[in-house]
């Protein structure tokens, strides 16, 4: 992936990819101003300036300084997708990302997938039970029921 092999150079080829299991609690004890931190740090090319709107548009403000294990699975979820937004990661894994998330927030995923399509410099592969409405995928493979 853009020139780095995970054979090779498995830390640079990593940082190129966000994906995180939604049912992790592997950060539980961390605020979410830690986890962004921590990703931040992960990340080379995390954009922070993004975080503000982020954290608005998901309505994660009165919950940055909780340890994650404090939030809903909603809210948990709504952390993760703040982050791989700010990360720029080359290719992200978004594993149904409305899961669990209020309308608002599911509007604003959507604004936001809307935003980062049409970045060729990367790609978004989202797994769903049902197909988006208004998200412009460049294709779709249907696993059947």
């Amino acid at each position: 992936m853009q020139g780095v092999r995970l054979d090779e150079q498995p830390d640079a080829y990593r940082r190129q990819i966000f994906w995180i299991d939604p049912r992790t609690d592997a950060f539980d004890q961390m605020t979410a101003i830690e986890y962004f931190a921590s990703v931040r740090a992960a990340y080379p090319q995390f954009d922070e300036k993004l975080l503000p709107d982020l954290t608005e548009g998901l309505s994660l403000t009165s919950h940055l300084n909780k340890q994650l294990y404090m939030l809903s699975t909603g809210s948990k979820r709504k952390v993760w997708l703040a982050a791989v937004f700010a990360a720029n990661a080359a290719l992200s894994l978004l594993d149904d990302p409305f899961a669990g998330l209020d309308k608002a927030s599911i509007g604003f995923v959507e604004k936001m997938l809307n935003q980062v399509a049409g970045n060729t410099a990367q790609a978004w592969i989202l797994a769903l039970y049902q197909t988006p409405i208004g998200v412009p995928l460049s294709s779709v493979i249907d696993l059947g029921d």
